[in-house]
């Protein structure tokens, strides 16, 4: 089955967000080495598909297993619809003393460049961090079933531009 281009775009685009936000919080949160390009992060990707698929048809041992979860830390893959996954990096990011990009629409904002902001204007810009910040908000405690649900729905009604600069020229 064939994952349309847009939404691959918004996986690397994710992975930007999660990126930043980690090294905005900054301590044992920041990933280790530089961002991935747009082409690095897709080679990961297409690595790690290949040995998850491997895994699932047994061809490599659950040993494989570790491969997918390194790559899945340094892709930061699925990080910001995981519940679990938040709360982790949240509960991270409160041992080192917070930061306001996870609470204020306004700091969370810094977090996109000076480019991406004109380029997706004021609007835009304020959907994109509500976006992000729901997403943190997912892994609240005390969530019950029903308000993740709604929560979960909410994101699903949010149509996110591509705005990210690495996606600006791709064609």
């Amino acid at each position: 089955m064939a994952v349309p281009v847009s939404t691959l775009l918004r996986e690397y685009q994710d992975y930007v967000m999660a990126d930043r936000l980690r090294r905005a919080v900054g301590g044992r949160l920041v990933p280790r080495g530089p961002v991935l390009t747009l082409a690095l992060y897709a080679r990961k990707r297409l690595e790690r598909q290949e040995l998850a698929q491997a895994l699932v048809q047994k061809r490599i041992p659950l040993a494989g297993l570790r491969e997918i979860d390194r790559l899945t830390d340094e892709m930061s893959f699925g990080f910001w619809h995981n519940p679990s996954e938040v709360a982790a990096f949240l509960r991270g990011a409160a041992r080192m003393g917070g930061h306001p990009a996870l609470e204020r629409t306004d700091a969370f904002l810094r977090l996109l460049t000076p480019s991406e902001r004109l380029r997706l204007g004021e609007a835009r810009a304020l959907t994109v961090a509500n976006y992000y910040l729901t997403c943190l908000r997912l892994a609240a405690p005390g969530l019950d079933a029903g308000t993740l649900e709604r929560t979960f729905a909410r994101l699903d009604a949010v149509h996110l531009p591509m705005f990210v600069d690495a996606l600006a020229h791709v064609e």
